[in-house]
């Protein structure tokens, strides 16, 4: 399979769309050309000089990375300096160079949703909302014996998904009718001939942002040549933005929740606020540094907060508000590179590779 940059992109951005993004933020395409042919994808939390080295070795010349590679405008480029080196490295080799930031944070399946549920999080809710996405109603006309595919293709791509509920749809079987012209290869009936066909109308919902995923999944399993659907903007739309607030499956003490959260993120240690006897339900959680909200996770009636970078100023506040903290580091959000490996293979098979980088993006150790 050939695949360019231009095709890569829109498949980066059907599974991450830039609409989710907060404003201003360095999201999207980021270095290279568009028109170089995919030799293969390294995803990663950040582009270092250790991950550059790992795409040269694995001959990837694309990066997918959660940090912006540029987040500062640049004045200059000193190539006898570490960014520098490093610019001058991606542009040698010819490596391109693609962001997915807060939208990556926001997505199903991203940064926050990962980490919820290695933890176990039930009920999971929003943490920090920042933007709405309208709800589009689609409806298309099936087939009896098809029905289940495209049913399953849609619930899988997305669709159908109402608060804790997934794979909502409604179904009424009718009759179709249709008059294949000349070229055509109808998939039923015959052409030329006015055919009568018992099909279903099926009906579902997705948000807006989810349109390009959902659409593709709709043509793929359907068996027409034409598919006749319909789409209508619906007066709801979902919240999104980052991070979890949910509910731990049990009840425990902090120091029970510590030892599950570093079994769970593979953590050597982590740095702990409040009382370790302290009986916790319900979490909030913000991968990266999310050391700001720690009011607002008390205001939502979490009684302790995971998130990295914690200050002391931060954990005295949390001290005063009576909330407990673990500070799980900003590298956990690594552990969102699996989840986008596995999505992007969805869309381009195993012709271009896919790799998930080894390099350890924790800066700190325990001496």
């Amino acid at each position: 399979m050939v695949i360019d940059g231009r095709t890569l992109v829109t498949y980066f951005e059907k599974m991450v769309p830039p609409s989710l993004a907060l404003e201003k933020d360095r999201i999207g395409f980021q270095l290279g050309s568009l028109d170089r042919q995919i030799t293969g994808v390294l995803v990663t939390l950040e582009v270092t000089n250790a991950v550059v080295e790992e795409a040269i070795k694995m001959g990837a010349n694309w990066i997918f990375t959660h940090h912006a590679l540029i987040f500062q405008p640049l004045s200059s480029i000193h190539m006898d300096q570490p960014r520098g080196k490093l610019l001058e490295k991606l542009i040698v080799n010819q490596i391109q160079v693609y962001v997915a930031h807060t939208n990556l944070d926001t997505v199903k399946d991203g940064v926050n949703e990962v980490l919820a549920n290695e933890i176990g999080l039930l009920n999971q809710q929003t943490f920090l909302i920042h933007g709405e996405d309208p709800l589009i109603k689609l409806v298309v006309f099936v087939p009896t014996d098809h029905l289940e595919e495209v049913r399953n293709a849609l619930g899988e791509s997305g669709a159908g998904s109402i608060g804790a509920y997934s794979h909502c749809t409604f179904a009424a079987k009718g009759e179709g009718t249709f008059l294949a012209g000349e070229n055509t290869k109808p998939f039923m009936g015959v052409q030329g001939e006015l055919s009568r066909v018992e099909e279903y109308r099926l009906e579902t919902v997705f948000p807006q942002s989810m349109q390009p995923k959902v659409m593709q999944a709709l043509l793929e399993s359907h068996p027409y040549e034409e598919v006749a659907y319909e789409l209508y903007p619906v007066k709801h739309s979902i919240p999104f933005g980052m991070g979890k607030v949910g509910e731990l499956l049990g009840k425990m003490n902090l120091q029970n929740l510590v030892k599950l959260v570093k079994q769970a993120y593979e953590l050597d240690y982590v740095k702990v606020v409040g009382d370790v006897k302290k009986e916790i339900n319900k979490v909030a959680l913000l991968g990266g540094a999310g050391s700001r909200y720690v009011q607002e996770a008390k205001r939502q009636g979490a009684q302790v907060y995971l998130t990295g970078d914690i200050d002391y100023h931060t954990a005295q506040l949390a001290l005063e508000e009576g909330i407990a903290l673990i500070d799980i580091g900003h590298a956990t959000e690594q552990r969102v590179v699996p989840s986008v490996c596995q999505q992007l293979k969805k869309y381009i098979g195993d012709e271009v590779p896919v790799l998930s980088s080894k390099v350890d993006m924790n800066p700190f150790q325990i001496c």
